[in-house]
């Protein structure tokens, strides 16, 4: 069982890098909104580029921040009935729940959202606003890149209930005990 524990936690490291990126994206979109209001407020100054630039920033967080999400438990569900339950009912249903919603459900993005990249990339999609930021197609491919993260932390979440219904570790805020946690 040990390659499950490799696996895991191979698995946990991708996904607490995308919360990494995301963390980063964070600071960086404060920080562009700060700066968007001052030169607009102090300075009269209007940007179109930082401003498409902080729903870009925000899609970053917000894209690869479900996959920190998933593996961390910060997710919603219905915690009304889940806290209540043991390890193993909550392994079953991790388990569960990955292998017939997250992943196929983040295969299913992956697959379409490809697709909608590259219509953007061979049209040569830009901003449709004058000194708007060109390229759309960067900011699209995050929709497959976080689809794949989102699977990666879904298979997470299978190897996490694993290590708990096969070798009897505990979740612990969402993390076995064994892993990265």
């Amino acid at each position: 069982m040990r390659w499950i524990i490799a696996l895991d936690n191979g698995f946990a490291r991708i996904s607490y890098l995308c919360g990494w990126v995301a963390s980063v994206a964070l600071i960086l979109m404060v920080l562009n909104v700060f700066y968007d209001v001052l030169a607009r407020y102090a300075f009269n100054d209007v940007s179109i580029a930082m401003q498409e630039m902080e729903w870009h920033l925000f899609a970053v967080v917000f894209m690869l921040g479900i996959a920190y999400a998933l593996r961390t438990d910060g997710h919603v569900r219905v915690d009304v009935f889940y806290d209540r339950w043991g390890d193993k009912a909550k392994a079953w249903v991790n388990l569960v729940g990955a292998l017939v919603f997250v992943v196929p459900f983040a295969l299913l993005i992956a697959y379409y959202g490809y697709s909608y990249t590259m219509e953007a990339y061979n049209l040569g999609e830009g901003s449709a606003d004058p000194g708007g930021l060109p390229h759309r197609w960067i900011i699209k491919s995050l929709i497959p890149i976080s689809a794949i993260f989102m699977a990666t932390s879904g298979l997470g979440m299978v190897t996490q209930a694993i290590r708990v219904l096969k070798l009897g570790e505990s979740y612990t805020g969402g993390k076995s005990q064994g892993g990265l946690a």
